[in-house]
């Protein structure tokens, strides 16, 4: 066998320093979508784990007639620690609200009777604990007692919500279950030439009526 050439070993260590370049150059590039993946999979277990939550809170509330007035916060604790391996005391929250149609001259219109958010004084969990209170998209409290319970509402103020509108007949309940969750990107704000990353969050959300 006839030992390669010069220009043959030349040639072939100019390839490597090329392919060793465009490596360098494609690197960071590959690093960040790895990344945007490991987003995407850690947002979809996030909204699944939050979805299967409020489903099973407010198929339970509907079903077990308990007193929410003084047990909220033991119910909500109860679907929260379900919850991992989400870190639902750091970053989540959830809302249940009880609304009920009201009919008037034929037409129906759906009203807050109470609501309640995570704020477990004595277990110090939920908002005593977080901080994290996003607003509710059933009913924007402006006040709530030290127990969790919405104090802007009562039977003599009984605000209106666009929940089941028109769906309610006279008097009927149900419990809406909102649950949220403050998702943390590992990538976030990345852009390239026109080209940008999808964001997830910075709330995921879901909800559930029963």
């Amino acid at each position: 066998m006839r030992p390669l050439s010069f220009a043959v070993i030349r040639h072939a260590r100019r390839q490597r320093g090329v392919a060793a370049v465009e490596l360098a150059l494609l690197l960071p590039m590959l690093v960040v979508l790895l990344l945007c993946a490991i987003d995407g999979a850690r947002a979809l277990q996030a909204n699944i784990i939050i979805t299967n939550i409020s489903r099973e809170g407010a198929n339970i509330l509907s079903r077990s007639g308990v007193d929410l007035n003084d047990n909220s916060q033991d119910t909500i604790n109860a679907l929260m620690a379900s919850a991992p391996p989400l870190n639902v005391n750091q970053l989540g929250m959830m809302y249940i609200t009880r609304v009920m149609g009201v009919v008037t001259n034929g037409v129906s219109r759906s009203v807050v009777l109470d609501q309640y958010r995570w704020d477990d004084a004595e277990r110090l969990q939920g908002f005593r604990r977080s901080g994290y209170a996003p607003q509710s998209k059933v009913y924007g409290c402006s006040a709530w007692s030290g127990t969790g319970k919405c104090s802007s509402v009562s039977s003599a103020s009984r605000p209106a919500t666009t929940i089941m509108n028109g769906k309610l007949d006279d008097g009927e309940v149900v419990f809406v279950v909102e649950t949220f969750y403050r998702f943390d990107m590992l990538v976030s704000g990345f852009t390239s030439g026109s080209s940008t990353l999808p964001t997830f969050g910075p709330d995921l959300y879901s909800m559930s009526v029963f």
